[in-house]
């Protein structure tokens, strides 16, 4: 049996287009049988919502309206299910699950499952807002409760599902970049330079955008030898609190200047 139904897929209400397919093994994450079936369609309940299991890392049940999801659909000839993500008020705001998915129902008389599923196995988003996806019209009441279809045999019937969730490992890069940013000259004076006893001297921190910087000053420079030029560094703040982060990079283009005090006559290098 391999059938198709159209229906239109702009309006959520609305059912999609999907696909039965017959197969002999049985759902990978969940299976659901129900005895006394004819009691539950009596009881009069609307919705009847299954055990919660788990799949990638996340929690499912499934939510079975019998006689149609009257919300959706109005007054219906068939079985409503539908896959719904539970357990999300662990989720942090904003979160998101992908998830394509297959449900069945077994036919007893011919002991293969029908599977049930998008026409093209589209991958649904399940948020905060849409915690659920599913099929209003999952199978006709006209065809489940016929004996020779086999899916309800002795006031008994099984549903499945199979769960396939996929994770976003994709790697993201942003490239920012600031031309002539504001405050972007920072003068360090020292006093006493003479009487400087350390090897190594940080300037204060100091931001340039959206970034902290510092100066590392060596006064008689960074040489095994004798000392014969001071040496001075900019230091990237940012990339020291991110250091074991690799897609953190910052390029600059940068000057260093020493001022002549006197005369004016700089020296600097870029």
């Amino acid at each position: 049996m391999d059938c198709k139904s159209k229906d239109p897929t702009t309006n959520p209400c609305a059912e999609v287009e999907i696909t039965r397919k017959p197969r002999h093994y049985r759902p990978a994450h969940y299976l659901l049988k129900i005895q006394s079936y004819s009691l539950l369609i009596n009881t009069g309940v609307e919705k009847y919502e299954s055990g919660v299991f788990e799949v990638g890392s996340h929690k499912w049940r499934l939510s079975i309206y019998p006689k149609g999801n009257l919300k959706m659909n109005g007054p219906t000839d068939h079985i409503s299910i539908y896959l719904e993500i539970v357990d999300i008020e662990k989720y942090c705001l904003g979160w998101e699950v992908y998830a394509s998915f297959k449900l069945f129902v077994f036919d007893q008389k011919r002991d293969q499952f029908v599977t049930i599923q998008d026409a093209d196995g589209e991958i649904r988003r399940f948020h905060d807002v849409k915690t659920e996806w599913g099929f209003n019209k999952f199978l006709s009441l006209d065809s489940f409760n016929c004996h020779c279809n086999g899916y309800l045999v002795n006031d008994c019937c099984v549903f499945g599902a199979e769960v396939f969730v996929h994770e976003r490992s994709g790697k993201r890069e942003f490239l920012s970049m600031i031309k002539d940013p504001p405050n972007g000259v920072m003068t360090w004076k020292l006093e006493n330079f003479s009487a400087l006893n350390k090897a190594a001297y940080y300037s204060q921190v100091f931001a340039i955008g959206d970034l902290k910087w510092k100066l590392l000053l060596y006064p008689k420079g960074i040489s095994d030898g004798e000392p014969k030029a001071i040496s001075l560094f900019l230091c990237s703040c940012d990339c020291l609190d991110h250091c074991f982060e690799s897609e953190h990079k910052y390029f600059a283009e940068f000057k260093l200047r020493i001022r002549d005090q006197i005369n004016n006559n700089h020296v600097e290098n870029s």
